[in-house]
């Protein structure tokens, strides 16, 4: 039987053909704070009556995009179930998460989860008026949003959304931010 030595391990970032290596632009977009939100829809019901199942992630590439008309933006993995559903279904949420909310962005940002549903099960949340999608409860802000515009950016989709309803609770506390691989406090 024929042996081989496994392949030496690199030591250095292999490159693009063009441009900086995936290493490398992660160490550097590391280094950048983002807040911190859990988008949500409701995947439409697979018989006329029934309920469809509710969707989560955490997404931490979510910004304003205009002011008038509100428009808002988030990037989405192509091809994961969230991109998936919202290219069938226009209708979306977003919760600003808390600094208290840790805990759910942890949960819907696992790899290979099996049920959303079960991801729902102990958070509280209410449904938006607009979409019926979950909007988290003790956010700090939750937006209701119907999607306008889709562009296939690399390896992700950038879905603009149009603000429809937009409520800032009257809850305190600070945002849940990302920076450097982790879920972090301001101050």
């Amino acid at each position: 039987m024929l042996q081989t030595k496994p392949p030496t391990p690199r030591t250095e970032p292999v490159p693009h053909a063009e441009g900086v290596s995936n290493e490398e632009f992660r160490a550097a977009l590391s280094r950048l704070a983002a807040g911190v939100v859990l988008v949500t829809a409701q995947e439409p019901p697979l018989d006329e009556g029934g309920r469809g199942e509710d969707v989560g992630m955490t997404a931490t590439a979510f910004m304003s995009v205009s002011l008038d008309p509100p428009l808002v933006m988030v990037s989405l993995r192509n091809d994961s179930r969230m991109d998936d559903l919202l290219a069938e279904q226009p209708l979306w949420a977003v919760s600003v998460l808390a600094e208290s909310q840790r805990h759910i962005a942890g949960r819907f940002a696992m790899k290979g989860r099996i049920s959303d549903r079960l991801l729902f099960e102990d958070i509280p949340y209410v449904r938006g008026e607009v979409t019926g999608a979950p909007l988290a409860g003790g956010a700090l802000a939750t937006l209701e949003c119907r999607t306008e515009q889709r562009v296939v950016a690399g390896d992700h989709t950038l879905v603009i959304g149009r603000v429809l309803s937009a409520h800032v609770p009257s809850g305190e506390g600070g945002p849940l931010t990302y920076f450097r691989g982790k879920y972090r406090q301001l101050g």
